[in-house]
């Protein structure tokens, strides 16, 4: 027996429709493992020290047992390759090809700045294991008048002349070359004119010219007719630093905003002021970061000293008379001689100088970083929070603040009588 079915209506089609919908069980979404490739676990760590160990075992039984090759400088040209490859082929079955790739480019990047950072360290451990035994105060407040030196004498007299040449040498530089860096920087790139290019092109050539080269000019052009001074020694330091204190100025200038420039004119301020109280106040932490790094190579400077100063083993506290010493030129000197406690103040005299650069260093980042916090605080005064700038207007408010400054807040100038007769 047959039953005959007569024709569907969309109504009954609905109704099926919706019958199979509340039969069929609701679809579950899988959780998506997401994997990030930065993300360093312990777990991780535990696969590099594994993936490092296992490449030595490898190299170490390639290297030593099974091949005739030694010395450590070939073992580990020959380990490094073997490392990065396994790390990446253990990372390529855990993860996945972007993470092993991520992986493989960070270890090659660490194992580059370890090997740009082994040169310092060695020299700086170097540095210290043969001068600080020999660093005491007598050393630093003694000079070498009166010392005899003999074989087996450990008296090594001191530094003090040499100490007191450098910071008054350095202090000369950076009075005659920091102010013509600075002006320098700022005609080539908030200046310009004509001469800009070439002022630039003579920048650039001095950064790359020898610094015996400045030596060589100071002694043609000062000691022939004067002698040899503190003075010439600080005019070639002046000379060294200049090229290296203008690059840096005119890129941190170079940050600067447009807008900030454009505000300052756009409210009629003449161009010395905008540079005087706008570019420059900004750049302020960078300016003095690239002054001192200038100066901190200005000190370890000895080729230009050679041919200016010419060395002294008593106290000259006046550099514009008689030859002179600095730290630089004496541990040059004392290093070649054949007798160790000369060689002891060589290195005394070297790590002292270390010190000192290294303090530069220091200082120019904590700076760098105070007054980088300073400035990203609230102002209390702006440029741009003027209306109008007009001589009369700061004349009107010098009693409240400095002519070099302006107000923060200024009540907006009324429109004009002629606009509100056309209004």
């Amino acid at each position: 027996m047959t039953t005959e079915l007569g024709p569907l209506t969309p109504d009954d089609v609905d109704d099926v429709l919706d019958d199979l919908s509340e039969e069929a069980p609701e679809p579950t979404a899988r959780p998506l493992k997401r994997i990030k490739p930065r993300e360093f676990k312990t777990s991780d760590i535990g696969v590099l020290a594994l993936s490092g160990l296992s490449s030595f075992s490898i190299v170490w039984i390639l290297f030593t047992q099974l091949t005739l090759l030694s010395g450590p400088l070939g073992f580990v040209v020959m380990w490094l390759p073997v490392f990065l490859g396994l790390y990446w082929f253990v990372n390529r079955q855990l993860f996945n090809r972007q993470v092993a790739v991520d992986r493989l480019i960070g270890s090659i990047v660490t194992v580059g700045a370890i090997l740009m950072m082994m040169p310092l360290v060695l020299l700086t451990v170097f540095v210290f294991q043969r001068g600080l035994p020999q660093l005491t105060w007598h050393a630093l407040f003694s000079t070498q008048q009166g010392v005899v030196y003999t074989p087996g004498s450990h008296n090594i007299g001191g530094v003090k002349h040499a100490l007191i040449g450098t910071i008054e040498q350095v202090l000369i530089a950076a009075v005659i070359g920091v102010p013509a860096a600075v002006l320098t920087a700022i005609f080539i790139n908030e200046v310009g004119g004509r001469f800009t290019k070439s002022v630039r092109t003579v920048v650039t050539a001095m950064s790359g010219t020898p610094a015996i080269v400045a030596g060589v000019f100071i002694y043609s052009l000062w000691v022939i007719p004067f002698g040899y001074s503190g003075f010439a020694g600080a005019l070639a330091l002046a000379i060294i630093l200049l090229p290296t204190i203008t690059r840096g100025t005119e890129e941190v200038l170079k940050v600067v905003h447009n807008d900030l420039r454009e505000a300052s004119i756009a409210l009629a301020a003449p161009e010395w002021r905008t540079v005087w109280s706008v570019v420059l106040p900004t750049a302020r932490s960078g300016l003095i970061t690239s002054i001192l790094l200038g100066i901190a190579v200005a000190i370890g400077e000895t080729a230009p000293l050679i041919m200016t100063i010419f060395g002294s083993q008593v106290m000259n506290s006046n550099p514009f008379s008689q030859p002179q010493a600095a730290l630089s030129l004496l541990a040059y000197k004392q290093i070649k001689l054949p007798i160790q406690s000369q060689i002891d103040l060589g290195y005394t005299s070297a790590l002292v100088l270390f010190i000192m650069v290294f303090a530069v260093f220091i200082l120019a980042r904590l700076l760098s970083s105070s007054l980088s916090r300073k400035g990203g605080g609230k102002s209390k005064r702006s440029i741009l929070s003027y209306t109008r700038w007009t001589p009369a207007s700061a004349m009107e408010r010098q009693d409240e603040g400095p002519e070099t400054e302006f107000e923060l807040e200024m009540e907006p100038l009324p429109p004009d009588s002629g606009e509100r007769d056309q209004r």
